[in-house]
């Protein structure tokens, strides 16, 4: 008989990944893995979504936690990069191998990999699965879901306040659901702070198969049109695309708010790090580590595993000494994040 998962909130550091799992929902009925009869230890294995690994954001979030894991209980891990244009088959092919070899768990980054996710957990019921940023049912599955929508109202907060222009800008990666939260979140904590300020939309394509999250052209091409429009404040959730965003607002000499990761710690944007303001921060590192943690100490984690402000599962950076600078800024975060933790205020996902 199946154990009834919860909703939980898992306690996670955002800044450091270094975290303990607190409460946790149901657990797999069966946590033994497949193997591939090698005899080696294999543990956490994870499939990266459009953009992969280097992209400094949610790819590379996902590998922070890999290495966390391989790091501290000394198994063998692999990561494995998407391919251009594949296919639900593809996704399907790929985690039904990482199974087969024995890893465990295999987790998919990316709500991409939902319909491969669910047709392959059902073919191996004894390897625990997870999947970030959906929801997929299954006796071993764990969805690893985020509140963007509250990392994004404290980047709201924080372009109304440092914007001179009255005008900031938000560039999309792909006009779906998922990036709405961000959208969303965003606008509101721009309005709730300074109903002055316009805020400038735009999504760079359809479909993740257009390239979306994975073109920094199209985002630097969408940031400098907002930025030729007024704005003084780009803010991207764009997965690689926002590197190109980033970099159109450094050269404009406006400010940049990173994503999922701190984006001002980032190496492979030291060039432009003096422009980024701060970032929406989504511990997709944490998440991931915590589930591997779960599998290793026995007790793997099944259903939906909610990671938001309230646990730290989300939140804002404040690397940049500028932020600190700011007239009001800090204050007004602060204030936010209390009022988003105690309920006070309700961030929207629409």
């Amino acid at each position: 008989m199946r154990r009834t998962s919860k909703l939980t909130r898992v306690a996670v550091g955002v800044a450091s990944i270094a975290l303990a799992a607190t409460a946790c929902g149901g657990t797999s009925s069966d946590s033994d893995s497949g193997s591939d009869g090698s005899g080696d230890t294999k543990g956490l294995a994870i499939a990266y979504d459009i953009g992969g690994k280097g992209d400094q954001s949610f790819n590379d979030a996902a590998y922070a936690g890999l290495q966390k894991a391989q790091k501290e209980f000394g198994y063998k891990t692999a990561d494995i990069e998407p391919t251009e244009g594949e296919t639900d088959a593809d996704k399907e092919q790929r985690l039904a191998s990482l199974a087969k070899q024995g890893y465990n768990p295999v987790i998919g980054v990316g709500f991409a990999y939902g319909p491969a996710m669910e047709a392959v957990a059902k073919k191996y019921p004894k390897t625990t699965f997870g999947i970030v940023d959906s929801v997929v049912e299954g006796e071993n599955v764990a969805s690893l879901v985020f509140a963007e929508q509250e990392a994004s109202y404290l980047a709201g907060v924080a372009a109304a306040k440092a914007t001179k222009s009255n005008i900031v800008g938000f560039v999309g990666g792909v006009d779906v659901p998922l990036i709405h939260k961000f959208e969303a979140g965003y606008k509101q904590g721009v309005q709730d702070t300074n109903p002055k300020v316009k805020v400038l939309s735009q999504y760079l394509t359809q479909t993740a198969e257009e390239g979306g999250f994975s073109s920094p052209d199209k985002g630097k091409a969408a940031a400098e049109g907002q930025i030729e429009k007024g704005s003084d404040v780009e803010y991207a959730a764009a997965g690689l695309s926002g590197q190109g965003v980033i970099e159109a607002a450094s050269k404009a000499k406006v400010w940049a708010i990173g994503v999922d990761s701190d984006q001002f710690k980032q190496a492979a944007l030291a060039n432009y790090k003096n422009s980024i303001l701060t970032s929406a921060l989504k511990d997709v590192g944490g998440a991931v580590y915590t589930l591997a943690k779960s599998v290793e100490d026995g007790k793997p984690l099944t259903g939906v595993q909610t990671f938001d402000l309230k646990v730290n599962g989300v939140g804002l950076s404040e690397s940049n000494p500028e932020f600190a600078k700011i007239a009001g800024l800090s204050d007004a975060v602060a204030k936010a994040k209390e009022g988003i933790i105690d309920g006070s205020i309700k961030v929207k996902t629409e």
